[in-house]
């Protein structure tokens, strides 16, 4: 029977975040996965509902999604092994009894032990929100890599072969990726494969891991290349006409807090009545893309707003704004035409604003950890469009600061 051809075989790329436990920050022990599929070392786990409430249910410290009570946490074997080969291959390369050469940054990059050399100066580097959505593409590779081991050993349970070892008929997966942003994924076996398994099992996994490479490229068919977000970082800095007596501004013009007591600004029909700001920089063209600092906030909004908009009025509650708004209560919503819709609960640190208005669409990213879409809608070109900022005038101190972007 016809085999997988051993020819397709490509190392796979592993980084110690993938096999990382979050509450530990340190490499999987004893690992243990949840029914909702995220993994942590099973002692840490414990560990940190044992500090909890002490009655169930609890919960994934990832996704905050209820476990049933109650669970027993079980070894993923799986995982373990993923482990034990990353630790060992970090000894041999490390500490071996005859080391050889040093290990060069393109062979440390293919086993995911070293990273990508920083480009030359004055080389354009990707901004923090392209860099955050490689990382988020890149674990979603990780999951489908797991369906795809998950595949193979469904098929070698399926076979009366017995294993002599513990590195008798291991499949590899196999991962490139072409100048051009393609993923390519194949599976490869370092022995062929029995001629009692079936042909159809074989056109089954076949036909999987066409499934799966499509998935993959849809996903790194993103919408905005990075390139287009390369060129669209700009920077900014608060328009000192508009902004409330109750705000002051920093020198550099970056920063916005609640002062403690009212500012002395010349009074004009230009500035807010309530904590809010507009940027000197207004596009009407183009795509720009800019970040926000919030962890210095309680209660804020971000967004973008005609210079017309009425100063009495609040950002995101007219047809001419529109933001995201963190409520101190614990919830995100975004306003866009003079409505609400809720997002979460999840409170991001650092927003991104991807504006393109060559395209009429306004997008917000959480960017702090990993890149994250937020919520998207339509903007209107009518009129030059201001980055606006909404602060809680209630607590002194709160404070909003625009995040250079590196490019």
């Amino acid at each position: 029977m016809a085999g997988v051809d051993p020819g397709l075989a490509v190392p796979v790329w592993l980084a110690e975040d993938d096999l990382g436990c979050i509450i530990c920050q340190g490499l999987l022990t004893k690992p243990a996965t949840l029914p909702c599929g995220h993994s942590f070392c099973r002692d840490c786990l414990k560990g940190l509902w044992a500090a909890g409430s002490a009655s169930p249910p609890r919960s994934c410290p990832i996704c905050r999604e209820s476990t049933p009570a109650p669970l027993h946490l079980r070894k993923n074997t799986l995982l373990q092994e993923l482990v034990d080969k990353y630790s060992r291959a970090l000894r041999e390369l490390g500490a071996g009894p005859d080391p050889g050469p040093a290990l060069g940054p393109a062979q440390g990059r293919a086993l995911g032990l070293a990273p990508a050399p920083a480009p030359p100066r004055g080389t354009a580097q990707p901004p923090a929100a392209a860099q955050k959505r490689i990382i988020e593409v890149v674990r979603e590779l990780a999951e489908l890599a797991e369906e795809l081991v998950d595949i193979v050993k469904s098929l070698q349970s399926q076979r009366d072969v017995p294993e002599s070892g513990p590195d008798n008929d291991r499949s590899t997966l196999s991962m490139s990726m072409s100048s051009s942003g393609e993923m390519d994924l194949s599976l490869a076996s370092s022995k062929p494969m029995t001629s009692n398994t079936p042909e159809r099992k074989t056109r089954d996994i076949l036909h999987d891991l066409e499934e799966i490479q499509k998935k993959l490229r849809e996903n790194l068919t993103w919408k905005e290349p990075l390139e287009e977000q390369m060129q669209g970082a700009i920077s900014l800095t608060f328009d000192l006409r508009s902004h409330s007596c109750s705000l002051k501004v920093s020198k550099d013009g970056l920063a916005v807090t609640v002062s403690h007591c009212p500012q002395t600004h010349l009074w004009s029909h230009e500035r807010f009545v309530t904590c809010q700001a507009l940027c000197s920089q207004a596009f009407s063209s183009g795509r720009q893309y800019w970040e926000v600092d919030t962890q210095r906030c309680s209660h804020w909004a971000v967004g973008v707003a005609s210079w017309g908009m009425k100063r009495t009025q609040i950002l995101g509650r007219t047809s001419d704004s529109c933001c995201i708004e963190w409520k101190g209560t614990g919830q995100l919503s975004a306003w866009h035409m003079v409505e609400e819709t809720v997002l979460g609960s999840d409170r991001p640190m650092v927003v991104g604003i991807w504006l393109d208005l060559e395209e009429g669409k306004l997008a917000f990213y959480s960017v702090a950890n990993q890149e994250k879409l937020i919520y998207e809608c339509p903007v209107p070109a009518s009129s030059p469009l201001h980055p606006a900022f909404w602060l809680y005038g209630l607590n002194p101190g709160n404070s909003l600061t625009i995040r250079p972007v590196n490019v």
